[in-house]
């Protein structure tokens, strides 16, 4: 389990961060790298960069990203090699997002995901290792630019 969790939004994705960094408050070392407001909008490529610039610095962290679909900061994000986001629904989808593809951050789009849903989803993906075996293979296809 890691002890630093860098966690930001868009405009559309604060009030969810807001509910999520006041729970792992409880138990992480959390790092709100914005937004501030619901009322302001932002762009969320620009959250997606602090949050990716924070991770290239500490990269034993982990992230949550949240806009409202989740889509925008999936792409912004996931165009850095080192970073590996998951843009989950479920809790199985945040295991397999570790076990399978040693994700290092966790995405959420807030207009289709309950608070509920995405407080277990976090525990899920916080305390799952990765399985390492045939999964490495394929991790390390991503971080090198696979086959192409």
């Amino acid at each position: 389990m890691q002890d630093k969790i860098f966690i930001a939004s868009d405009h559309g994705g604060y009030g969810l961060k807001d509910v999520l960094k006041k729970e792992l408050e409880k138990s992480y070392d959390v790092r709100d790298l914005g937004t501030d407001s619901a009322e302001t909008s932002v762009d969320y490529p620009d959250e997606a960069v602090a949050l990716v610039n924070a991770l290239k610095a500490e990269p034993t962290a982990r992230g949550i990203l949240i806009c409202t679909s989740g889509i925008g900061m999936s792409i912004a994000a996931n165009r850095f090699p080192f970073i590996r986001g998951a843009l989950v629904f479920n809790p199985e989808m945040a295991r397999l997002s570790r076990g399978h593809n040693d994700a290092n951050v966790l995405i959420f789009g807030a207009k289709f995901i309950s608070e509920e849903t995405a407080k277990e989803c976090v525990k899920v993906f916080l305390e799952t290792p990765f399985d390492g075996g045939r999964h490495a293979r394929r991790v390390q296809k991503l971080t090198c630019g696979g086959n192409a």
